[in-house]
């Protein structure tokens, strides 16, 4: 599942790194991979993620195995990540010479061997080549939605992108889930986005929102998750709630070797988890 949206701050790697956890926490065996420079992925899990550090840059630039970067979450068991360095800053340079680009992880995640759940890629604020590649490797798209004036601003290119995508690259490839984020319930503003966003995409839509909530702000800064941070937060039980829909829709990306394939699927285990 690519977790995209080419406005920044709206919540993608806040989203991608508590719906991992949530469903990590209930049985799936997750892998965050951190596509973002910046590396906020990577720091949330408590990721050592500094410039000497094998990173998705080697995946990508140097066609290093997935495996060999890949890192265990030490407080969630059933949950890795693979970390972004800054050196990702400059992959998108560098990846416009290589041989298939737009398909480096796409191949990496296929050689990758330990059998996975979901693969949850939390991509940077642009529509670059990182992005591309998340597009081509990914069955759905997720996209987090903020609750605030500009919230579909730009958002139509992000779906011709995935069009483009679909038609060129990756025939499978479909926007499967609308999350909305920073919900306030205390403004008329935040209530008249969600109308329009769900009027607009109907099922798509989660009916879970995620509310604005310090918790879910401070728990980076400790390395966590919310999840771990203040399990019992709205923030944690909002993220819960959004995963155990995702896990009933039988939405994400579940890759098992045995298969050789990656296509959608529910773990049961989850569901009865979260129920």
């Amino acid at each position: 599942m690519v977790v995209a949206n080419q406005k920044g701050g709206v919540g993608k790697t806040t989203t991608t790194v508590n719906l991992a956890a949530s469903l990590a926490l209930h049985g799936s065996r997750v892998l965050v991979i951190d596509l973002d420079p910046q590396g906020n992925a990577s720091t949330a899990l408590g990721i050592d993620h500094h410039a000497e550090v094998p990173s998705i840059y080697d995946v990508l630039v140097e066609s290093k195995p997935l495996a060999e970067v890949v890192q265990p979450v030490v407080d969630v068991e059933g949950l890795f990540c693979a970390p972004a360095t800054i050196d990702l800053a400059g992959a998108e340079i560098e990846l416009v010479s290589l041989v298939a680009r737009e398909s480096r992880l796409q191949r990496a995640i296929q050689a990758y061997e330990q059998p996975l759940d979901y693969i949850l890629i939390d991509c940077p604020p642009s529509l670059g080549l990182l992005t591309v590649n998340a597009l081509v490797a990914g069955a759905e798209v997720l996209i987090p939605i903020q609750c605030e004036y500009y919230a579909l601003e730009g958002l139509g290119q992000l779906l011709r992108n995935v069009d483009l995508v679909r038609g060129h690259l990756n025939p499978d490839l479909h926007v499967s889930t609308i999350l909305l984020t920073m919900y306030d319930g205390r403004t008329r503003l935040a209530s008249q986005v969600a109308d329009e966003v769900r009027s607009h995409f109907g099922d798509e839509v989660l009916r879970t929102s995620i509310p604005r909530s310090v918790r879910i702000s401070e728990a980076p800064s400790y390395g966590q998750t919310v999840l771990t941070y203040d399990p019992g937060s709205s923030g944690a039980l909002s993220y819960l709630e959004a995963a155990r829909e995702i896990a009933l829709k039988g939405i994400g990306v579940s890759y098992d070797p045995t298969q050789a394939h990656i296509g959608a699927q529910t773990n049961p285990n989850m569901v009865e988890g979260i129920q």
